[in-house]
């Protein structure tokens, strides 16, 4: 059988605050807010955000979302995705991330990549 076309378009994170966490990417990676579901009492509602260059990132939200814990503990809810984002400078591209609301993760295992927590808890890399 040949490959039939398969893309990958989106990217969908968990999260108790979708317009929060969407707000904060589109900030952080020069995007726009390109669509939103309110809260309402079945759920948290989704949002979504377009970025230059890059697919799309949705957030869905989650009435039992836990803040993932990285690095990995035992018993903990661990984060089982995280993003990797090229910078040209990662000095000013880490101080750019926290401006945006992301948080130094305690743990930086390599030199020339920072890992950053965004508002929700999700580990995300800045790399050369």
């Amino acid at each position: 059988m040949n490959r039939p076309v398969v893309r990958l378009t989106s990217v969908t994170l968990g999260t108790d605050e979708p317009a929060l966490l969407a707000a904060f990417y589109a900030r952080l990676l020069g995007g726009e807010v390109a669509a939103t579901e309110a809260p309402s009492p079945e759920g948290p509602g989704w949002a979504q955000v377009r970025v230059p260059d890059g697919p799309t990132l949705n957030f869905e939200g989650e009435v039992q979302f836990r803040r993932p814990a990285w690095p990995a503990v035992p018993g903990g809810q661990n984060a089982t995705e995280h993003l990797d984002l090229w910078v040209d400078d990662l000095v000013a591209a880490t101080r750019w991330a926290i401006e945006c609301g992301a948080t130094l993760a305690g743990v930086q295992p390599q030199a020339d990549v920072r890992v950053l927590l965004d508002p929700s808890g999700h580990p995300f890399c800045l790399f050369l």
